[in-house]
Parts: structure tokens; sequence; C-alpha cells
């Protein structure tokens, strides 16, 4: 059964090699059609390199490749089997809204949840979104102070702001230099009229899992709503919602190899929680979001969830196997190279790396034919230092040095390996080129210097 589970997922990475190649290929055609060249794409790099093909894919937290098995399901809901599944008068909508209520199922039964529970939202920033401003703003009378931490995702950070600009109070909580929440500091912040209390399970950028169970026991003893955003962890590592004691669970589908454009929230019913819904309209998903479903998302994200809930175990070996693999060639090759977040309490799929005297935008440029990033994909494109590694207490220059790694279900060793002698190369010959570099080389301490300030 090992042996043809293992043949599944070759035969899986061969079909995703080959829509990679045939993507390549179209984006050719497209270019003729217009009159531009037609030559295959190549990667540019400062030290003048082009190589053939497109880069190699290690950013698996900004998103993961559609699983073809999802593909799969979601055709013929594509086609033929095209009603809306809210319509209740024809089959065309009975055939529709079966497939969503199995898709309830599918990614109910991953989080160990009723699937009364799942609300089908657009997304993990949706969802964050309905869970923060929706539980805050519906005991707005009794309870109006919100906790939460400093690294969160951006889209809970805003959620929160707007919720102080609209009278409400919100406690952003620091964290520790390993990135994990101090449990005391947490629990000395809970005050009578706390509402909610949001916080990430791995986080994003540097991958930190946070105590999510300690976390929920304690909201449960002092009457708190937990909110938590598992968009990194949900098909990656075991999430149940009823032993972590969670209330609310934010959900995205492309995260675990399913669609762009869909994702769940987790409203839990016993005890039931109640908020206010972001979007009027038809009333659909109990009357939370409104709005016709994009059946064929929802089918693929149901049909992501029961691949995950089959193949986490294994999964999860491969990526560590890989993650290990990429850490010990790095840390082997390349001097000053600091792993950013707990060593312990992470996902081994997330792997960001502060490489000392060298700037982080400079070696993306270097490095172009390996997708990577340098933080979150909803912020890279800015160049301050990331918040979340300041949280931390990195420093300015550190924090602009680091690259995050992402590795997922269709990484590979060749890639691994790849990566790691280019990161060797590239890391070395930026470096030659740093004053700063040369005195670290030669002993001398950059803290000891006094530098002119002009």
């Amino acid at each position: 059964a090992s042996s043809a589970m293992s043949a599944a997922t070759s035969m899986w990475r061969t079909t995703l090699a080959s829509a990679r190649r045939a993507s390549v290929s179209s984006l050719a055609g497209r270019a003729a059609s217009r009159g531009l060249s037609t030559s295959t794409p190549t990667q540019f790099s400062i030290s003048g390199e082009s190589k053939p093909g497109r880069a190699i894919y290690l950013d698996s937290q900004a998103t993961t490749p559609l699983d073809p098995r999802a593909l799969d399901a979601m055709m013929p809901f594509m086609t033929g089997m095209y009603g809306n599944p809210h319509s209740k008068t024809h089959a065309y909508g009975w055939e529709s809204n079966d497939a969503v209520e199995v898709a309830r199922e599918q990614v109910a039964s991953l989080i160990g949840a009723d699937d009364k529970e799942i609300i089908f939202t657009s997304g993990a920033t949706e969802s964050n979104n309905i869970a923060v401003k929706g539980v805050a703003n519906f005991y707005a009378a009794d309870k109006k102070h919100v906790i939460t931490t400093q690294t969160e995702h951006k889209c809970v950070l805003d959620s929160c702001r707007y919720l102080q600009q609209h009278g409400f109070e919100v406690t952003y909580l620091p964290v520790k230099q390993d990135g994990l929440v101090d449990m005391a500091e947490l629990e000395a912040a809970i005050r009578p009229d706390t509402a909610l209390i949001s916080v990430m399970h791995v986080n994003n950028e540097i991958g930190v899992i946070q105590p999510i169970g300690e976390i929920g026991h304690l909201c449960k003893k002092r009457g708190v709503f937990f909110h938590v955003d598992a968009a990194q962890a949900v098909g990656k590592i075991p999430v149940n919602v009823r032993e972590l004691n969670i209330d609310l669970m934010s959900i995205s589908a492309h995260k675990l190899y399913g669609p762009k454009g869909i994702g769940a929230l987790y409203v839990r019913r016993r005890p039931r929680v109640r908020l206010v819904p972001l979007i009027s309209g038809g009333g659909q998903e109990r009357g939370l979001r409104s709005g016709t479903l994009p059946h064929p998302l929802v089918v693929g994200f149901g049909a992501a969830c029961d691949i995950a809930s089959r193949e986490m175990e294994r999964d999860a070996a491969h990526v560590s196997r890989l993650s290990r693999r990429l850490l010990d060639g790095i840390r082997k090759d390349i001097p000053h190279a600091v792993i950013n977040g707990s060593t312990e309490h992470r996902y081994a799929g997330n792997l960001n790396v502060s490489f000392a005297y060298v700037e982080g935008e400079s070696l993306l440029m270097a490095i172009k034919d390996i997708a990577v990033s340098s933080g979150s994909a909803c912020t890279s494109a800015s160049l301050e230092p990331s918040y979340v590694l300041r949280a931390l207490g990195v420093d300015e220059e550190m924090a602009h040095t680091s690259i995050r790694f992402g590795i997922g279900r269709f990484s590979t060793e060749a890639e691994v390996d790849y990566a790691i002698e280019t990161c060797v190369r590239h890391v070395d010959r930026l470096r030659s080129m740093s004053p700063l570099w040369e005195m670290v080389q030669e002993g001398i301490d950059l803290k000891s210097i006094q530098w002119s300030q002009h």
C-alpha cells in the first residue's frame, strides 16, 4: 500500500511538472499571437545568468498548486453541472447543492467539526473579517475589548484597527523572542468586557505554531470567544476544533492545494457563537454569508480537504525531510545564517532564514530562478522590514536579510539541492562585495565601532 501511495504521489508530481511546461508553452503562444518574442521564457538574475523554463517553486506559504485530483473533481461542475446550488426547483440546482453539501462534510471532517458549522467564504481574509468584526459587533453592548497578537496576519490587524475606530479597545500582545505568545501575559490581558481573542495557529511568515490548545482552554475557562486564523495550519498539521476549544476558525483552500477564491469559517454551534454578517443579501450560508456559492470551487475545496485528511501524515514526513535537508545544507555552507522563530514549535514547511551581511532584496534578485519570498505575499512588495520579525526583536538589518522558503507536497529533493547550491553561491558573491563582511572576516566586532554621523 505504501509503494502504491508513493507511486500515486510520483504520478501527480509528474502531472504537475507537465502542467507547468504546458503553461510555459501557452504563455509563449499568447506572446506570439501579439507579435512578441516566442522564445522560451528565461529567468533574470543580477549576475547576468539566464536559465530556460520557469523558476522552481519554494513559496508554499503564499499559495500551493492546485492538486490535479481536486481539479478532476471540479471539472464536471465547470461544464455540464452548472446549476445554481441555491435553485431548489429543478435537478440542475439539486445536483449542484448536493455537491456543495458533500464538500461541506469533507471540510468539516478534516477539522473535527459538524458540517452545519462550516460557512463558505471567498477565503481566509473574508473569514477573518467576519469573525473579528462579526463577533465584536454582536456583543458590543456589553463587551468592547478584543485581544490579538502583534504577529497576526494583516487582515486581522486591520480588522482590529477598524474596531478601534468604532469605539472598541484592542490589546496587541507582544510575543517572545521565539515568536510564541506568553500565556501569563495573555491571561493577564483578559478583562470582564473581553469579547474575543484572535490568535493565528501557524504564522505565515515564520511558521511558528502557537499553543492553541492552551489558549483555547484559557478562553473556555474565562468565558471569552476564541478565533483562530488557521489558513497555514489546516491540511498540514492535525487540527481538531473540539479538542482545541476553538469557537471560530478561518480556512483557505489555496493554502492546502485547493482552488483560489474559496475558503471557510468554522462557527461553533454548541455553545452557539453569534455574529453580525458583513454581507447582506439572499441569506445563503445560514444568513451569515449571502451570495451565490461558486460550487466548482467549493467542490475543489472539499476534494483538497479529503486528500489532506488521507495524506497529511505522508505529506508531513516528506516536507519535514526536505526541510531538514534544506536547513542542513544552509547551515553547513553559509555561516551567520539565522533561523527566525522557534525551531521547536514550528511547521517544518516554513523556513525563514536571515543571511547576515546580505541585503534580502539583493539576494531575491540574485536567485530569481527560485520562487521564494521575503515575507507575507500580501506585503512582500514593501521594502519595509517585516513587522513580524520586528515583533520578535530582530534588528532592522537582520530583518532586511530574511528569506522565506516554503516547501510543499510537490517539492522535490532536486529543487531543494538546487536552492542550497544557488543560495550558497550568491550569498558568497554578495558578501564578497560587502565591506562589513570583510571586517567580520578580519575579526572586527561591528557593534564596537563608532560610526561617523553625516
